[in-house]
């Protein structure tokens, strides 16, 4: 949808001078009122005050775009004002805002508001476009301004003509959320290959569905395919095309290498074999990448639970008195007993929802079920979290085994078989695999784990917190990172709540260890990089360690290195001082509720400064 379909010139206001961000909303929403978006005033302005209370919507760089998605709103629309002077938005970086597009969306209206954020931030990146909307002197130019814009950026929804389908390059990306990297490698590679003087088209799989879908003309035309993903994407409409077929990060980080293949068609030639959904599955089941794709299908699924339950059932400890029972320490006040059983209710689905979640990604909806009920079984049969996750893979296939089996019946039975075959017999035979062959051996090893843990002396456990911190600053979010953190959720279920106490710490001295370098050490960072450390601050704090991705992606030899040591020591110090964390996210807002809390954050301290130092002695210093 247009910017310039939802804006008005009702609903635009040049040189506005609200004299702070509570005007600056009230000025917005009247403009809103006045493009006629709006059933009732006051009711879209509660619900941007909503989202304001939230997290701030001024995002830096002199931007601020409140939204808000409401039953008051009667159809999609956008207001705009600029502000010359600037007004304290209360913004990430600190700075005044001087533009505004507010946004309104219909309750009913789908993800429209999503939408429209994702084509405003990326006009907005570009700084001349920002300062020509500032100098705009009516608001007919202000338009005019953005429309020239939304046509280069956006230029493939204003051709009309039968070259617009003639693309040399067509890429797809997606990542397992749809919501950052997705549009990132889409952004990146759009823009290189704009760099390149190449024409380019990419549809983005995100987490509101496929945009920008390539038709069959486009395909066809098309000297070769990108695609860039960490999901399934339907790969049958590519047979007999050229095709790169890589992980979402390359698009990322790797776009020109990418573009270059492309346009050299140093790709090999894809050939599909049967239907869209038989070809994804297939294409699915390549690489150790695939058991990455399939493993965080199911975590990113079992996160909510774990992160909701396990800090609610941290917070009954907090909120207990341990005096009146310690046996029942958790549950002795009503309202402790209310969040431990709360929690304990969420966290009860853990297991079941990463097996069903990983089998789903192998299998298809028809092994939700089988996963579910595997993970379940383990659960209970005391094979815990390496039962269920082997649940999850077992149930996967063990429906792909079936749909071939069943591939040879009748045609008659077509409807028959994902409502009665397959979850029959493939609940029967997980049943069967999880009880007696996978439970006896893996609670065996679970016993040795736990046993070997609790025995462990101080050295060996410092080591233990010193390898999984460092792990949580190798890549920063992908397969090293993530392996430790469900390492350390796996652990809370066992009770060794240590590891997860090291392992939140070595995810947020990164950003902290980055923000304290931009601050401390300003010649050794640009100035668009010294803003962005200043947003590092509440990254690291909230656990947010993917705030250090852009510095680690621009100088990884020095950044890395020095984020992982900082990390590595922290994890240390934490095991030294016995911390114990039973959430298993909340980064500084949970240190009530950790064990000798003190120590805690006196460790992160220690780490992130380590870090800094490091960091100021290995980045050369920016030539000006």
């Amino acid at each position: 949808m247009k910017i310039t379909e939802l804006l008005s010139p009702d609903s635009i206001l040049l040189g506005a001078n609200p004299q702070n961000k509570t005007e600056a909303i009230d000025i917005l929403v009247d403009l809103m009122e006045k493009g006629n978006k709006l059933n009732d005033k006051e009711g879209y302005k509660q619900g941007v005050l909503a989202r304001e209370a939230s997290g701030t919507t001024g995002i830096g760089e002199g931007i601020a775009i409140p939204h808000a998605k409401v039953e008051a709103v009667k159809s999609p629309g956008l207001s705009s004002m600029t502000v010359p002077q600037g007004v304290d938005y209360e913004s990430l970086d600190g700075e005044p805002t001087y533009l505004f597009f507010m946004i309104a969306a219909p309750a009913e209206g789908g993800d429209v508001h999503i939408e429209v954020l994702q084509r405003l931030s990326m006009l907005l990146m570009d700084e001349s476009f920002r300062k020509n909307l500032l100098e705009a002197k009516d608001i007919d130019t202000y338009l005019e301004i953005i429309d020239k814009a939304e046509r280069e950026k956006f230029a493939e929804e204003y051709e009309q003509s039968p070259s617009s389908t003639a693309y040399e390059v067509l890429a797809v990306t997606a990542c397992p959320t749809g919501i950052a990297h997705t549009f990132m490698a889409a952004e990146n590679l759009t823009t290189k290959a704009h760099e390149k003087g190449i024409s380019i088209k990419v549809e983005t799989n995100g987490s509101g569905g496929a945009k920008n879908v390539l038709t069959p003309e486009e395909i066809k035309n098309a000297k070769c395919i990108i695609v860039a993903a960490d999901k399934k994407v339907e790969m049958a409409r590519f047979d007999g095309k050229k095709v790169i077929i890589t992980k979402v990060a390359d698009g990322i980080h790797k776009a020109d290498e990418l573009l270059e293949k492309a346009v050299k068609q140093e790709a090999p030639i894809y050939h599909a074999q049967g239907s869209a959904q038989e070809e994804t599955e297939q294409q699915q089941r390549k690489g150790l990448h695939t058991i990455y794709t399939d493993l965080m299908n199911g975590v990113s699924h079992m996160l909510p639970f774990v992160i909701g339950g396990g800090i609610l059932i941290a917070l009954s400890f907090l909120f207990d008195n341990y005096q009146i029972n310690p046996s029942s320490f958790g549950s002795n006040t009503p309202f402790a007993a209310f969040l431990n059983q709360v929690g304990n209710g969420a966290f009860a689905f853990m297991l079941p929802v990463l097996a069903g979640f990983i089998a789903s990604s192998i299998g298809d909806r028809p092994a939700l079920a089988v996963g579910f009920v595997g993970g379940y079984l383990a659960k209970e049969g005391g094979s815990g979290f390496l039962g269920a996750l082997a649940a999850g893979f077992i149930a996967g296939y063990l429906i792909l085994g079936l749909k071939k089996l069943f591939s040879k019946l009748p045609q008659s039975l077509e409807s028959i078989k994902p409502v009665l075959l397959y979850p029959l017999f493939g609940i029967f035979l997980m049943g069967a695999i999880i009880i007696f062959l996978i439970n006896p051996p893996v609670g065996a090893l679970n016993s040795a784990l736990f046993n070997g843990l609790n025995s462990m002396g101080a050295t060996s456990r410092i080591l233990l917190g010193i390898i999984l911190a460092g792990m949580m600053s190798i890549d920063m979010g992908g397969p090293i990172n993530k392996a430790a953190y469900v390492f350390g959720t796996a652990s809370i279920t066992e009770g060794n709540y240590e590891m997860m106490a090291a392992v939140m710490i070595g995810g947020m001295v990164p950003p902290l260890a980055i923000a304290l370098a931009t601050t401390f050490f300003k010649n050794k960072f640009t100035e668009a990089e010294r803003k962005s450390g200043i947003v590092n601050y509440i990254m690291g704090l909230s656990f947010v360690t993917e705030g250090a991705i852009p510095f680690a992606a621009s100088d990884p030899l020095r950044v890395i290195p020095s984020c992982a040591i900082g990390a590595a020591v922290a994890g240390g110090l934490s095991m030294f001082f016995d911390c114990t964390l039973m959430a298993p996210h909340g980064g500084i807002f949970v240190l009530p509720v950790i064990g000798n809390s003190i120590m805690y954050f006196l460790s992160l301290v220690i780490g992130s400064v380590v870090g800094m130092i490091l960091l100021g002695i290995l980045k050369k210093p920016v030539q000006k």
